[in-house]
């Protein structure tokens, strides 16, 4: 370690109340700490600790029992969370660009904001109420290409397709979404040189007398519609991206239905979705591949490890 005014170099001179070493100038006797590298943006909590805040979080945990078990302040947790959330933004944005795909699927996934969507007021914030988190996923790699958070309107849905075309490559590829109208709009206007599409609907039978209040409805019938192009009957399906939402719901608290952990404020829902998203694609190794989704697509070369996501 040399001096920043003498350029000589220094002794070692015990440490400060925080544990960080010491040194002094053996020449003007300036005493000074070792530059250390900032990757939480000012925040005092250790990496490490900040890394296990991060684990948790991602398997299932709500602030409240990270707080417990970490002894980490949620206003801590959640300032974290909000700062790994706009880095992993970043990542997704900077890696998943012009991916060669051949199958897409598209879904959208429920949650809400502060209340529910039934008892929303004029005054209350626009953000609160219904929240819907749409996903696009390479039906081979398990790459999550790309993702949008909204109401499940068209303008959220311009948005989200709009991405997708940035992050897939011009090479042709056949995309599915269910019976939502606005991808009708979205996708023959934004991927028309690229893609064949179809919707695959599903029509569910009434409830009947005496069905629980949360019991999934059952589906009666699959209607298949070919919107654009020729797409091939054998490769339309929306069974991987639905199952990417039961894997959300089971890793992200916020998503947890019937319980109070649901997100208080749109910005630290973003971040949650996006550092589950990015967690997905780069850490978290899939069952049947037996690598990340990013190595499957070519993107990565190893595993991540979250303390990378958090240096990115």
């Amino acid at each position: 370690m040399t001096c920043h005014n003498c350029r000589t170099e220094c002794k070692r001179k015990g440490f400060d109340r925080k544990g960080n070493q010491r040194y002094q100038c053996r020449q003007c006797s300036k005493t000074f700490l070792e530059p250390r590298e900032d990757h939480l943006d000012g925040m005092y909590l250790p990496i490490e600790k900040a890394e296990m805040v991060l684990k948790l979080l991602l398997e299932g945990n709500s602030v409240s029992s990270v707080e417990r078990i970490t002894e980490v302040h949620h206003t801590t947790i959640l300032k974290l969370l909000v700062l790994a959330g706009e880095k992993c933004e970043r990542v997704m944005a900077e890696k998943i660009r012009n991916v060669k795909v051949q199958d897409v699927e598209c879904d959208e996934l429920w949650s809400f904001i502060g209340k529910k969507q039934k008892r929303v007021r004029p005054e209350d914030d626009p953000g609160a109420g219904d929240c819907y988190t749409f996903v696009a996923i390479e039906r081979n790699s398990k790459l999550v290409l790309n993702i949008a958070m909204g109401k499940r309107d068209q303008s959220t849905t311009d948005v989200f397709i709009e991405g997708l075309r940035l992050a897939t490559s011009p090479s042709h590829f056949q995309i599915t979404t269910d019976g939502f109208a606005p991808y009708r709009s979205a996708i023959t206007t934004t991927l028309s040189d690229r893609c064949d599409f179809a919707m695959l609907i599903k029509v569910y039978r009434a409830s009947v007398e005496g069905d629980a209040r949360y019991s999934p409805a059952e589906v009666q019938s699959v209607e298949v519609v070919p919107v654009m192009g020729q797409p091939d009957p054998a490769r339309i399906c929306t069974s991987i991206v639905e199952r990417q939402n039961l894997s959300v719901r089971m890793g992200t608290r916020r998503f947890t239905r019937l319980t109070n952990a649901f997100s208080k404020k749109f910005e630290n829902h973003w971040a949650a979705v996006a550092l589950w998203f990015s967690f997905y694609n780069f850490c978290r190794v899939h069952k049947s591949l037996r690598v990340t989704p990013a190595m499957a697509a070519g993107i990565s070369d190893h595993i991540w490890s979250v303390r990378e996501l958090l240096e990115a």
